[in-house]
């Protein structure tokens, strides 16, 4: 029998859920116990095994040989999408990583379920690539390919923050006006919806969504931006030459600080260019150290490790920050103000594509009575103070931050296909 099904491919975790007998949607516990499964592969070279999710992690931590892949979701509808990156003597591209990955959590949903899955409601950003129509129709194409080449007969997509309306509907008891916040791994988007009880078995639902934007801003790029500012400058960026004619070259940096592009650092050329920085700074130690991380393949570790600076900052005022490599260690101190001037920009541009998802409803702010926040960077204080700012007579609701928008999916993949 033909089973659907809602997936939630995101740039950090992914879900999978289904509507069950009972009428109510569940996601489905893909590894171990736990309902979503971070988007990682790890192609470990010293057992020629491929692992996802906690496992990848795990292996990559521990050391071994082999090539870590992460962020996969945000080279859709970029020209890094047509390079290719190496496995051993292969070297694969990144459609068919993406289907990896996709296909193992089908298989692991089957084995479950025990039958076939066949249809799928995708999630997918209201903007794969900001400001391009072309590059981001582009995008969805390349994520439906990949999807297919895994056994979907039957693939249809929702806009993630409408999904996450649809999931938050089931526990309203009379309508409301609702600005759906989901600000995922990758990409931040905005949805003015009406909600309501009686509306929520209707098949279409159009009429309801008053407007959606989005913009290519997420818990990725807050990484990146952190480690820009705060511990880039521990390895020599932002420091001269020791003719002190210029100042070192940014683009390694930020390939070292966004965790899509760190394996561009691991080619021959690319490391032949840091051993030349070094002769060329004036402070050699400092780039001495990011071309010791660089050879031991740290990369993602570090910024694994500046993430979990970030998520310490949820709830702290400030956390230290040490990472060792070789005989030596990056030290910082990071406070949570810090953090904040580190993602100004950013939250500046999130509270402009706010006012214009209002613009288009034609609604002011004060019309919206319910806030809903998901995705895991509505938890980042600078983030979430200031969105309750602009929405201060709203209800504030805090969906499953990891998981709304896979039920969402998995009622949206019932109403689509009946399965």
């Amino acid at each position: 029998m033909a089973l659907g099904c809602g997936l939630d491919f995101g740039t950090s975790n992914s879900t999978l859920g289904r509507v069950g007998a009972d009428g109510h949607p569940d996601l489905l516990a893909l590894e171990g116990g736990s309902r979503t499964i971070p988007s990682v592969l790890f192609f470990n070279f010293e057992d020629d095994t491929l692992y996802f999710g906690r496992a990848a992690v795990a292996e990559y931590v521990s050391g071994a040989d082999g090539r870590l892949m992460r962020s996969l979701k945000s080279v859709l509808g970029t020209a890094l999408f047509g390079d290719t990156t190496r496995v051993k003597a292969r070297r694969l591209g990144f459609g068919e990583i993406i289907g990896s990955f996709v296909g193992e959590l089908k298989r692991r949903a089957e084995a479950e379920l025990g039958g076939e899955l066949t249809q799928v409601v995708m999630g997918r950003p209201v903007h794969f690539v900001d400001d391009d129509p072309v590059a981001d129709a582009e995008a969805q194409g390349q994520l439906e390919a990949a999807v297919r080449a895994q056994g979907f007969r039957d693939i249809a997509f929702q806009f993630e923050p409408i999904a996450a309306a649809l999931d938050y509907e089931r526990q309203v008891s009379g309508e409301k006006l609702a600005l759906i916040v989901d600000l995922g791994g990758g990409t931040s988007d905005f949805s003015v919806v009406r909600v309501s009880p009686e509306r929520s078995g209707l098949a279409d639902r159009s009429g309801d969504i008053l407007s959606t934007a989005g913009v290519h801003i997420g818990g990725t790029d807050f990484d990146r931006l952190l480690a820009m500012a705060k511990v880039m400058p521990e390895l020599g960026l932002g420091t001269e030459t020791h003719d002190k004619k210029r100042y070192l070259p940014v683009a390694p940096y930020v390939d070292l600080s966004t965790w899509h592009r760190i394996n561009r650092l691991y080619d021959a050329k690319a490391m032949r260019d840091l051993r030349s920085t070094v002769r060329e700074a004036s402070e050699p130690d400092m780039v001495e150290t990011m071309v010791m991380l660089v050879e031991d393949r740290l990369g993602h570790r570090l910024i694994g490790r500046v993430e979990e600076a970030k998520i310490a900052l949820s709830d702290a005022e400030a956390t230290q920050f040490v990472f060792p490599v070789r005989d030596r260690e990056i030290s910082t101190e990071i406070t949570a103000d810090e953090l904040g001037l580190a993602l100004a920009e950013s939250i500046r541009r999130l509270e402009a594509t706010i006012r214009e998802t209002l613009r288009r409803a034609g609604v002011e702010a004060e019309g919206v009575d319910s806030l809903i926040l998901t995705g895991g960077s509505t938890l980042v204080p600078a983030v979430a103070g200031r969105l309750q700012a602009l929405f201060p007579e709203a209800e504030v609701v805090r969906t499953d931050v990891l998981g709304s928008v896979g039920l969402g999916l998995a009622m949206e993949a019932r109403r689509v296909f009946g399965a």
